[in-house]
């Protein structure tokens, strides 16, 4: 088992979500398609456990968490699982299609949940702001690699656009060119500060 999901994951990380298939990997493996299916019912079983592969990158302790307080301890999970992700882009794309329920992202679930009732999150804000905040981390996981590839301006390109547009169409943007393009790491950064602002405002009108 642990074999078959760690050279699923290597196909998808090499090929992309799509190059996964029963066939392809059992042709990986050296072996055919009924020793998978004596593991697996069908591909989105296999699916299943790649993507709780990916999951199981992010090695948090549920009681060091709340020990933080409940900002930094999303700040540092939201930062694990950002680099975890990004590592696996495409395999973070399979997250898209439904919620991950395999045990390793039902504990990491179960942990910053645990974290935000233990800060006097109500039980429906609580669940509403994990939700929101992994798929904000998601979001960015997916795009991360995807910056400068398939003929895309790199930054230093993009950068000499926005200043080089014309100032009597675009005054608003020359004036911010030469802090863009933002680059994603700190987009991420950025925006999961105002992400824990809105939350603790939520918390406190609660």
């Amino acid at each position: 088992m642990e074999r078959i999901v760690s050279t699923a994951l290597q196909i998808v990380d090499d090929e992309g979500a799509d190059a996964l298939s029963m066939r392809t990997l059992a042709q990986r493996l050296g072996s055919g398609t009924a020793t998978l299916y004596r593991h697996f019912d069908n591909r989105a079983a296999l699916v299943a456990h790649v993507v709780d592969r990916v999951f199981g990158a992010v090695e948090l302790n549920g009681g060091e968490l709340l020990a933080m307080g409940w900002q930094q301890a999303l700040r540092t999970v939201a930062h694990t699982m950002f680099e975890a992700l990004a590592r696996h882009r495409n395999a973070a794309r399979l997250m898209v299609e439904e919620i991950p329920l395999g045990p390793n992202a039902m504990a990491l679930r179960e942990h910053c949940v645990a974290v935000l009732l233990d800060s006097g999150f109500p039980p429906r804000l609580a669940a509403h702001a994990f939700a929101t905040f992994s798929r904000y981390v998601l979001g960015f996981a997916i795009q991360v690699n995807g910056h400068g590839g398939g003929g895309q301006l790199d930054d230093a390109q993009l950068s000499a656009v926005f200043q080089g547009v014309d100032p009597a169409l675009f005054p608003a943007t020359v004036t911010v060119a030469g802090s863009m393009p933002v680059p994603i790491e700190e987009e991420f950064s950025f925006g999961l500060e105002l992400l824990l602002s809105g939350l603790a405002q939520l918390r406190d009108d609660a």
